[in-house]
């Protein structure tokens, strides 16, 4: 157990738990912190109560002023829960913190009803339970950061995925099509998931379609041909459709050279010279007739 000021908070939290409760959620109700409908009051108050049930449960354990501690692990974990999923709901990094924040003053008022005929105890409770509550705040803020980069990062993974897909145009023939701008860490998720495709399908011809790709510099360029070594080791040979006259012209100007690459305009010639290389065609309907 900590200090004096800590044990007259664990009573009042004991003594007054449904009052406090019930005071809070009227408080986050005058904030509108409900109210826009991206949580429920039942919701609401099943998570005050058990902050409370929390608050108490720490407060009468081993207590540590240091919130690292062991002994702050189950609110850790519940705060942490509860960032994670009003940052789903699409809460504010304010809202979230205003959850705690908002306990201070049903807090202060339970405390002075209870310590207010001496004021001495009334202002070293209050001080000590706004450096707790405060401190709790901060976490929620924290942990706002980084649930909020995770969640960038995975969106920016399936974004990724999605603007690289492989694509299987007949069988041993598979087209890459590449949209937006290419760099190293987006060549790198390329290269694996092309070469991944190419043992699945075994595929003999890869057509990689730069019609989506803005720029073509010396550093694109140099992505592609990575490609294309990295899938000739597999065995496949690749063809790169795309080649606009802006974008040829812009090869020309940078002295690079693609001229071990077969490349084409347009992905459907692409296609059919994959076609062709595998000794198969296109025919009309009629021709079966």
């Amino acid at each position: 157990m900590g200090s004096t000021g800590e044990n007259r908070l664990l009573t009042v939290l004991i003594e007054n738990r449904q009052k406090l409760v019930d005071d809070w959620i009227e408080e986050q109700s005058a904030l509108k912190v409900w109210q826009n409908g991206l949580i429920g009051r039942a919701e609401l108050t099943e998570q005050c109560t058990e902050f409370v049930q929390l608050l108490s449960g720490t407060l009468n354990s081993d207590y540590s002023a240091d919130f690292k501690t062991a002994a702050w692990d189950a609110l850790r974990d519940f705060l942490r829960d509860i960032v994670a999923s009003r940052l789903e709901q699409g809460f504010t990094p304010m809202a979230i913190a205003t959850f705690v924040l908002s306990f201070k003053q049903p807090l202060f008022e339970n405390l002075r009803r209870a310590y207010g005929e001496d004021a001495g105890a009334l202002v070293e409770t209050i001080w000590s339970s706004t450096a707790l509550i405060d401190k709790l705040a901060l976490w929620t803020t924290e942990v706002f950061q980084l649930e909020r980069e995770a969640v960038i990062t995975r969106q920016q993974q399936e974004m990724l995925e999605l603007s690289t897909p492989v694509v299987q145009l007949w069988r041993g023939i598979l087209a890459l099509p590449l949209v937006g701008t290419l760099d190293s860490s987006r060549t790198q998720e390329v290269m694996e998931s092309l070469l991944q495709q190419i043992v699945e399908t075994s595929a003999q011809f890869v057509i990689i379609d730069i019609t989506g790709v803005p720029t073509v510099d010396t550093q694109v360029a140099q992505y592609l041909l990575k490609t294309v070594a990295a899938a000739r080791l597999m065995g496949t040979e690749c063809i790169i459709s795309g080649i606009r006259p802006q974008i040829a012209q812009t090869i020309i100007h940078l002295g690079l050279d693609l001229s071990s690459v077969t490349t084409k305009a347009v992905l459907a010639d692409a296609f059919a010279v994959a076609l062709a290389r595998s000794n198969l065609k296109i025919c009309p309907a009629s021709d079966h007739g």
